[in-house]
């Protein structure tokens, strides 16, 4: 019988890679740090930077969530489609309407692309966030960044 002629009357489906063994399982388990994906660790250092800031001014910040994107929404100016020239914008704060409360977006791929390393990026998500919420309220970045 021809090899192809075998091919052509199976009707399964191959699950396996080509030795037979398939995927065996995940590398890591989910219980350590590695398992997670690069948008679950970035979700994690926007709340670890968020969590102090939100303890000193609770009260405050009760109206803003805050918010992770991937990247910005590109915006088409006037009718040619020319796309605006300027930078990519790290983070959003979007005001208050009647049906929706003001929010803070981080953009996580523009801020991963500026960062050189793990540490690099905290720094860099917790002087942005910071930034946009002394920008919601109105006060100077280092009054909202002391204590």
């Amino acid at each position: 019988m021809a090899r192809g002629s075998r091919r052509q009357g199976s009707s399964r489906r191959r699950n396996r890679d080509r030795h037979g063994r398939g995927l065996r399982g995940p590398l890591y388990p989910a219980t350590l740090p590695a398992a997670r994906s690069r948008a679950e660790r970035f979700d994690a250092l926007v709340i670890e930077a968020l969590e102090p800031i939100e303890a000193r001014w609770r009260t405050e910040l009760t109206q803003l969530d805050v918010a992770v994107d991937d990247v910005p929404d590109v915006q088409v100016e006037g009718e040619d489609g020319v796309v605006e020239d300027g930078n990519v914008p790290l983070a959003r704060l979007l005001p208050a309407g009647t049906d929706n409360r003001a929010r803070i977006v981080l953009y996580r791929r523009p801020l991963e692309a500026r960062a050189k390393d793990g540490a690099d990026l905290s720094d860099l998500v917790h002087d942005v966030l910071v930034e946009q919420i002394a920008n919601y309220l109105g006060l100077d970045p280092d009054v909202v960044d002391e204590g």
